[in-house]
């Protein structure tokens, strides 16, 4: 789980983008900030830790289910911003389908894409938090 000090930093930074979405942002927002927060958490209680070089059928399931979520937003919403994060979170997806049909790539190549995606992930909802918060803050609402 936090067995490094860069895993807490990431912890911590994901929090703290997803406590300014909650904040500032509109339903879209918090809804994709609670998706991600909830996506992060059942990511940690399944994964296999004995079996780090291996497919982690538990995490793809998540990373399905999140992808749905994300489409379901993009859907919806009228922001531009769930539509990145698909496309992120399919990039992550298809990461996880390469180590499943076994494509002879380095596994730290798969963690790099994972881990940047979730990054890019994270600045998209905070960007949207954002936006939204300057639109009503403009508007005189805030």
């Amino acid at each position: 789980m936090f067995d490094s000090f860069a895993a807490v930093i990431g912890a911590g930074v994901a929090v703290a983008i997803c406590l300014f979405a909650f904040l500032k942002g509109d339903e879209p927002e918090r809804m994709g900030a609670g998706a991600f927060m909830l996506g992060y958490f059942a990511s940690l209680l399944v994964q296999a830790d004995s079996d780090l070089r291996g497919f982690q059928a538990g995490i793809f399931a998540i990373d399905l289910v999140m992808l749905a979520v994300y489409a379901g937003l993009a859907w919806k919403s009228q922001r531009s911003w769930p539509i990145w994060v698909c496309a992120l979170q399919l990039l992550s997806i298809m990461s996880h389908v390469m180590v499943l049909i076994d494509v002879r790539t380095p596994i730290r190549a798969f963690y790099i894409v994972v881990n940047l995606s979730s990054y890019g992930i994270l600045l998209a909802i905070a960007l949207g938090a954002f936006w939204a918060w300057q639109d009503r803050r403009a508007a005189g609402l805030e």
